[in-house]
């Protein structure tokens, strides 16, 4: 007898930034609706060359700090099991 597959749930989100000059940037949402209203509040928002505040860690208070120009490119990646704790 075949089991059904068991649905995997996503645990996070993990954001891959890509920043002019290559260097590149993971952070972590707990929901891809915490991750658009991050990125449509702050990242859009804000003028290009200002500095925003980019949370790279779940602690409070830890942050990147770049400009929204500098942000060439994003990855969002579904997160399913333990990473990391």
């Amino acid at each position: 007898m075949r089991h059904a597959p068991m649905a995997r749930t996503i645990r996070r989100y993990a954001i891959h930034l890509l920043l002019l000059g290559g260097q590149r940037e993971m952070i972590h949402f707990r929901t891809l609706e915490a991750f658009q209203q991050w990125y449509g509040s702050v990242l859009t928002a804000s003028a290009p060359d200002a500095f925003v505040n980019v949370p790279i860690g779940e602690l409070e208070g830890e942050y990147l700090v770049v400009r929204p120009s500098a942000v060439i490119g994003i990855r969002v990646e579904p997160q399913f099991g333990s990473v990391d704790d």
